[in-house]
């Protein structure tokens, strides 16, 4: 299904294991236009997501064969298809845990069909407009978010899924002072502040990443007590 054709709809993967739950969304979901299939582990719904490539993914954590998290991970190692994680946890650092894990969104339970499918559609506006982006270029850095590649000098980047989406964050805006929290909030999804040491760890690791450090900055130059800007080296 295109996603763009058809912006209400989408292909849903729920992976859950109450047979109650999971009837539930799966009715509600329906109810509201989307296709749904399910799974009750996590393993069958990995095997499902990979074969069937639907639009999104709503994964519950508490699985009987494997940790959510896990398979969170193991998914992520091979596609970049949308995740919701449903959670009972609430907590700041249990939602900063998930969405570096690779978590697209989440939501707490209990939570109601109508607030999943409202979840389903922002997220789908969300990753369906980053892959209608264009690639950016900056210097000798190259982001193409079509094919999730980043080039520099030539030469292939090995990053994360959120080392990439950080980057073109900021190489989209070049040039601009980005705030940490406006990063929590576009990147990680984290409409709080609270979570500046998530952001800095990213930057370190894009750094070196970049053959570059916080002392001898050449892409990546931090703004004392504002944020962070992405420029053309000099």
């Amino acid at each position: 299904m295109d996603r763009l054709a058809y912006p209400h709809m989408a292909n849903v993967l729920l992976v859950e294991d109450d047979a109650t739950i999971r009837t539930a969304l799966m009715r509600g979901l329906r109810d509201r236009g989307h296709a749904v299939s399910s799974a009750p582990t996590a393993l069958d719904g990995l095997r499902q997501a990979i074969a069937e490539r639907p639009d999104l993914v709503v994964l519950d954590l508490g699985l009987p064969d494997l940790d959510g998290t896990e398979m969170l991970r193991m998914l992520r190692a091979v596609s970049r298809i949308p995740v919701i994680v449903a959670t009972a946890r609430d907590g700041e650092a249990e939602m900063v845990r998930l969405l570096d894990a690779g978590a697209d969104d989440y939501v707490v339970k209990p939570f109601s069909a109508a607030q999943l499918d409202a979840r389903v559609r922002a997220v789908l506006r969300r990753t369906g407009d980053d892959r209608a982006d264009s690639s950016v270029t900056v210097g000798t850095l190259r982001l193409d978010p079509r094919s999730r590649e980043a080039v520099l000098d030539g030469a292939p980047l090995d990053l994360t899924p959120r080392e990439f989406d950080l980057l073109h964050y900021l190489a989209s805006r070049s040039g601009q002072v980005v705030t940490k929290r406006e990063l929590l909030t576009e990147v990680w999804q984290v409409p709080y502040g609270g979570a500046d040491k998530t952001v800095d760890v990213h930057l370190s690791w894009l750094r070196r990443k970049l053959g570059e450090t916080a002392q001898e900055p050449r892409y990546l130059q931090t703004v004392r007590g504002v944020g962070v800007k992405l420029v053309e080296p000099s």
